[in-house]
């Protein structure tokens, strides 16, 4: 799992819209990654809205925001229509870029376990070294709080 100010993993995931993201392509430009367990789930959706609305002022502060999940491309377009989002969504159907975030995780529902995404959101410096890292995300606020860290930046 990356820690602050290391080296963000690199990786080239399919983006809705069409064509593919490469995350070393980005440098120069912060980098707003954010994980999310699976589209048209209440809290991913409020989560994406978010980001969505906000998108004009990531982009005025010089960053690049991006939701990654483990959902298909069909599905990340069907989510992205229902809800009119204007962030990328990107696919990591192989789950690759999840495993090397750190953020395929084992969860506990009902005392039931399986394997899921962990809500979390890294910031990448424009030198493509992580700035700050948020684990288990809780979605109300954390938009502002992201939107705040950039402008730090």
């Amino acid at each position: 799992m990356p820690e602050i100010s290391q080296p963000a993993p690199d990786f080239t995931l399919p983006a809705t819209g069409g064509g593919d993201i490469t995350l070393s392509a980005l440098k120069g430009k912060a980098v707003i990654l954010f994980f999310y367990p699976r589209d048209d789930t209440p809290g991913c959706t409020t989560e994406a809205i978010g980001f969505s609305a906000d998108l004009a002022a990531f982009e005025a502060a010089g960053a690049r925001v991006f939701g990654i999940s483990r959902d298909t491309m069909a599905k990340h377009d069907k989510f992205t229509a229902k809800h009119d989002l204007t962030v990328p969504l990107l696919s990591d159907e192989t789950g690759s870029v999840t495993e090397s975030y750190g953020v395929w995780v084992e969860k506990n529902m009902y005392g039931k376990k399986s394997m899921g995404i962990e809500r979390a959101t890294y910031l990448i410096a424009a030198d493509g070294t992580i700035a700050r890292i948020w684990r288990k995300v809780k979605v109300p606020g954390h938009v502002e709080e992201v939107l705040e860290a950039v402008r730090a930046l």
